[in-house]
């Protein structure tokens, strides 16, 4: 028998997963068994089919956000995943586009990289880990 807040955040997922597949197209879906288990997806994201991305869906009024990103990070070092890891979260009277995310800043700034070049702000390029120029000594 399940309780109460697992429906809930059962339910975040499948709602979360919907949500983005609208906004981009993808086909991803709640991994079966997300948070427990001992099947193909459990012990990892609670997202499957977001590529680059490991999605840890929490539906909770108050949330230690440090905590839940070390529980992604945890899960990404047990499966070897190669991920992004983000944490998304909703409040109860939020709508799901309201949900806030976390994540570290060099993976934002890894996006974000990817996004100014695609709008034409930056021209690409090589950047080091933490996104700066890399000269080029060749």
């Amino acid at each position: 028998m399940t309780t109460a807040s697992k429906r809930k955040g059962d339910g975040f997922e499948r709602e979360l997963a919907s949500y983005i597949n609208d906004a981009t197209g993808l086909s991803s879906f709640r991994a079966p068994l997300s948070g427990g288990g001992t099947i193909e997806y459990s012990g990892g994201a609670d997202l499957v089919g977001t590529p680059n991305l490991f999605v840890e869906a929490k539906r909770v009024e108050k949330l230690n956000f440090h905590a839940a990103l070390a529980q992604a990070e945890k899960s990404i070092g047990k499966t070897n995943c190669p991920d992004m890891p983000v944490v998304i979260n909703r409040r109860n009277r939020q709508t799901t586009g309201q949900s806030l995310c976390l994540l570290r800043l060099d993976d934002l700034l890894t996006l974000y990289r990817y996004f100014l070049e695609a709008e034409g702000h930056t021209n690409g390029g090589d950047h080091d880990a933490q996104g700066g120029q890399v000269e080029d000594t060749g």
